[in-house]
C-alpha cells in the first residue's frame, strides 16, 4: 500500500508529513518507556523482519497481491510507540534505498501504514485481550484478529486522505469500495502472518512479547465458600543466563529475516498490490510521478548492472535486510540510552 509521489496533492502531502512527524516525536518519547536491555535489540531485528516479510507479496484475487503492512505485528511484540517508529524505520529504507513509496508520499505512508495500523491494531488487541480468557492462547487470537482489522482500516484511512487531496477526480465511492474490498482479503493474509509469528515467539519467550505481559492471574483457591488469591509460588531455580538471553531469538530472527529476503522473496507474487491494482483500474494513477530514487543501484528492489534476477533480487533484499537492521537498531539503542540519560538526571 505503498503511496507514490503525485497520487495526493502537495498540500494534504505536507499536512500528512506534519502528522507523521509529529507521530514520530511522540512514539520516540513513548518509546524510552518501553525499550529496555531485552527488547530493544528485539525492536531493530522487527523493523527488519518487517522489511523482509514485506517483499513475500502473495497473491490474494486474479491479478492482484498484498503484502504485509506489519504495523499490528510491530505494535504487539514490541509496544505501539516502538511499533510506528519499527514501520516509520521500514518506509523510510524502501522510500530511500529502493524507490518503493514516494517521497513527498512519505509522510502519507507513515500516517496511513504506520500511525493508523498501530492505533487500530493495538487498540483493539488491548479490548480483545481484556475479555479473552488470561492465557498465551488469547494473545494470538487477539493478534489475529487485530491485524485482519488493521488492513481495511489502511485502506478506508487512504481514500479519506485521497477524498481530500487526491489529484484525480475519480468518483470516491469507487475508490472507497475498491480499496476496502482488495485489504479485507490482503488482511486474512496479514492476520496470519502476525498470529504465526506471535505465536512463535510466545513459544519460546512470552516474556519478550510486549502484549503479553501481564496476562498471568494469581491462581484461586475457594476457602469457606469464598475464591481467595493463592500464595505465589516459590520462584523457580536460575537458569544458565545462555537460556535467559533473548540473543539466540535474535540470530534466528536475522537468519530468517535474511533467508526471506534474500531467497523466498524470488518466488514472491508478481502482480501489483492492492493499492497498485485498484490505481491503474480507477485511474487514480492518472498523475503519478516518477520516484526521485528511480536511478538507485537498488531501485525496484534489484542491483543495478546484475543482470540474473534471483541473484540481484536476493541481493538486494539481504542489503535492505542489513540496513533496516542497522539503521533500526541504532534508532533504538538510542532511545534506550535517552532514557537511561533521563533517569539519571532524575536522580
Amino acid at each position: 500500500m505503498h503511496v507514490p509521489d503525485g497520487f495526493i496533492n502537495a498540500p494534504v502531502s505536507a499536512a500528512a508529513g506534519v502528522v507523521a512527524a509529529g507521530a514520530v516525536a511522540v512514539s520516540l518519547r513513548g518509546a524510552r518507556k518501553e525499550l529496555d536491555e531485552r527488547t530493544a535489540p528485539l525492536a531493530g531485528l522487527v523493523a527488519a523482519f518487517v522489511f523482509a516479510v514485506q517483499m513475500l507479496n502473495f497473491p490474494v484475487a486474479a491479478g492482484t497481491s498484498g503484502h504485509l503492512l506489519g504495523g499490528a505485528l510491530a505494535a504487539i511484540l514490541v509496544g505501539p510507540y516502538t511499533g510506528v517508529l519499527c514501520i516509520a524505520v521500514v518506509l523510510l529504507m524502501q522510500g530511500v534505498l529502493f524507490a518503493d513509496g514516494g517521497l513527498t508520499a512519505l509522510g502519507v505512508n507513515i500516517t496511513d501504514m504506520a500511525v493508523v495500523t498501530v492505533v487500530v491494531a493495538y487498540a483493539l488487541f488491548r479490548g480483545l485481550v481484556l475479555v479473552l480468557p488470561r492465557k498465551r492462547g488469547s494473545v494470538t487470537v487477539a493478534s489475529f484478529v487485530a491485524a485482519l482489522v488493521s488492513v481495511p482500516a489502511a485502506a478506508i484511512a487512504f481514500t479519506a486522505i485521497y477524498a481530500i487531496g487526491g489529484t484525480t477526480d475519480v468518483p470516491l465511492g469507487k475508490v472507497f469500495t475498491a480499496m476496502a474490498g482488495v485489504h479485507v482479503l490482503i488482511g486474512i493474509g496479514e492476520a496470519v502472518i502476525t498470529m504465526l509469528t506471535v505465536g512463535a515467539v510466545i513459544a519460546v519467550r512470552p516474556d519478550l512479547v510486549h502484549g503479553a505481559r501481564g496476562l498471568s492471574a494469581p491462581l484461586k483457591l475457594r476457602v469457606n465458600g469464598e475464591l481467595v488469591d493463592a500464595a505465589p509460588a516459590a520462584a523457580p531455580a536460575a537458569t544458565p543466563v545462555a537460556a535467559r538471553s533473548p540473543k539466540k531469538i535474535w540470530i534466528s530472527g536475522v537468519v530468517t529475516a535474511l533467508l526471506l529476503a534474500g531467497f523466498v522473496s524470488f518466488y514472491a507474487s508478481a502482480s501489483p498490490d492492492g493499492l497498485e491494482k485498484v490505481a491503474a483500474d480507477q485511474g487514480i494513477d492518472a498523475k503519478a510521478e516518477p520516484h526521485a530514487a528511480a536511478d538507485s543501484p537498488l531501485a525496484d528492489y534489484g542491483v543495478k548492472d546484475i543482470s540474473d534476477a534471483r541473484l540481484s533480487g536476493g541481493l538486494a533484499g539481504v542489503i535492505g535486510v542489513g540496513a533496516t537492521l542497522a539503521v533500526g537498531s541504532g534508532a533504538f539503542w538510542a532511545v534506550r540510552r535517552r532514557r537511561h540519560t533521563d533517569a539519571g538526571a532524575r536522580a
